[in-house]
């Protein structure tokens, strides 16, 4: 089943550390102080941090689902159509964006435990 912004909502509130800050258009994703994912309500669209390679990997894979958004600082940022994903590759993506940022007490604290 397609994904929904409730999903996404649900799978980040289950991350430590992380803060949303919403905008009038879009809502910032934070761990610890450092941002790792938006939201987009009008278009159903998050942006997420992944690896260069991830990101050119599933824009290749399916460009109908997955978009590069920007690169900086080595990572690759990613937008994904909700409609597209599954939940549990939403989590799998979510997950690795979270990873990618979080301080590394937080990570070890978790362990590689997706959110469900």
């Amino acid at each position: 089943m397609p994904c929904r912004i409730p999903d996404f909502l649900e799978l980040v509130a289950q991350l430590p550390e992380v803060s949303q800050h919403d905008r009038e258009k879009w809502s910032r994703f934070e761990a610890s102080g450092r941002v790792f994912g938006y939201l987009w309500p009008a278009t159903s669209t998050v942006g997420l941090k992944q690896t260069i390679a991830e990101q050119l990997a599933l824009v290749a894979e399916r460009p109908d689902v997955f978009e590069v958004q920007f690169t900086s600082a080595g990572y690759g940022w990613v937008v994904v159509h909700l409609e597209g994903v599954e939940r549990d590759e939403l989590a799998e993506l979510t997950f690795e964006a979270w990873r990618l940022t979080a301080p590394a007490d937080l990570v070890e604290g978790r362990a590689d435990v997706l959110p469900s």
